[in-house]
């Protein structure tokens, strides 16, 4: 989170097309990747989806 933070400054404080701006926004890009924000997604797992299913007609929903 700290790198995100000081990549950001470093784009606030860099002037418009220049190199400064281009390393900025690459070490922004950068630091979101490592966060999860941005590049493949995780939670794409392959389990089934059970959103808007009512409880007794998920395996959630077995007594046992």
């Amino acid at each position: 989170m700290n790198e995100l933070m000081g990549a950001r400054r470093a784009v606030r404080d860099a002037e418009d097309g220049s190199e400064a701006m281009k390393e900025a926004r690459g070490r922004v890009h950068a630091a979101k990747v490592a966060l999860g924000e941005r590049g493949p997604v995780w939670w794409d797992d392959g389990a089934p989806d059970y959103n808007r299913k009512m409880v007794k007609n998920t395996p959630y929903g077995n007594d046992g």
